[in-house]
Order: structure tokens, then sequence, then C-alpha cells
């Protein structure tokens, strides 16, 4: 069984897709993912740095849509005996995080969720994330693994495009997981306590 640490923007949810169309109709731009060549979409974007006070917004995290097999992955990766932790930044809408994870993945249980901007120093095996900076602080600690996107494509990390090339690598990396048993294995795909 193997601890996997999960981020949530840009793994989970697409995080781009309400941002950039917001951002873009308000400031007549058109910035697009594939246009980001580096990390800080504020480099690409017309507008700066103006471009974040979107994810300041009440409800902004809360409806983002799930990415192709994301949820499916992770009642996956919780059948095959692995630790799930969505690690994810927040410096507002954590509520609005909490309830997406609610609503999307109420399987999960809730200390399974960590709010921190330093996700090195969660302890895991894996780090499945985007950001390189959080690729690169983590790689002394265990694997890390990035969604493909054009602004990642230079790290010297294994990179996949989706979801299921994600759970082939995790069942190549940690072939020894078991189908979860036993009471605490098996509590986490039971109908969840409530989510507070």
């Amino acid at each position: 069984m193997a601890r996997i640490l999960l981020d949530m923007d840009g793994i989970l949810c697409d995080l781009t897709g309400k941002w950039f169309s917001l951002y873009n109709e308000e400031y007549g731009d058109d910035l697009r993912v594939d246009a980001l060549k580096e990390w800080g979409p504020h480099k690409f974007a017309k507008a700066g740095k103006a471009i974040y006070k979107y994810l300041a917004r009440p409800g902004f995290f809360r409806d983002l849509e799930p990415l192709p097999g994301a949820v499916a992955g992770v009642r996956a990766l919780c059948r095959r005996g692995h630790e799930v932790v969505i690690v994810t930044a927040a410096r507002k809408g954590h509520g609005d995080k909490l309830e997406w994870i609610r609503r999307h993945l109420p399987f999960l249980p809730r200390d399974h969720v960590v709010f921190a901007h330093r996700k090195e120093l969660i302890r895991g095996d894996l780090l499945f994330d985007d950001a390189p900076h959080n690729l690169e602080a983590f790689a002394p600690y265990g694997v890390p693994v990035a969604m493909a996107y054009p602004y990642n494509e230079t790290v010297p990390y294994t990179r996949v495009r989706d979801w299921p090339e994600f759970l082939a690598l995790v069942d190549r990396l940690f072939p020894a997981a078991k189908p979860a048993r036993g009471p605490r294995a098996g509590a986490a795909l039971e109908p969840p306590l409530p989510f507070v």
C-alpha cells in the first residue's frame, strides 16, 4: 500500500477552464493553457497579476468540473488499498474546496484533506501535481509525478497525460497493493460519516 498525495487544481478538477474564461471575458484576452510555457499565468495575461483576483471570489472553487477519470481514479486507488490524501493550496476558498470534495469524493475521509502550500512537508510515497515547484520540492522525499501541461514540460519527472495513464503508473510502481480489507481500509468505501 502506498500513500498517494493528490493535488486538486489541475489534477482532480479543471481550474483553468472556469478561471481563464472569466478572465478572458472581462479583459478581452485570449489566454489558454497551451500558451503557458512556464509556471505563472500572470506572465502571459495582458492584465498581469489581476488574473489572480478570481481565485479569491467566494464560491469560485465550489463548482469546478472534475477532470475526466479523476473521481473514478481516486475510487480505484482506494479500492486497490492505497491511502489517498488530497494536498491542496488555498489562500482563500478552503470551504469551497471542502464542499467540492464532499460532493465529488464523498467516500474519502475528511481527515484525508490537507491544506498546505509546502506539499513536501506532507509525508507520502508519491505526489501527483502539476506545479513544477511542488514536484521539485517533493522529489527528495518520494516520487513526483506531473500531470502533463505545457508549463511543466521541462520537469525531469514522470509526466502522464491523463488519469488512466496515472493509474497504470501507480500499478507499476506499487504492485503489492491489495484490495482494501478490514474495517479501517474498507471504511472509506462504505457510506461515509457526515463530511464535517
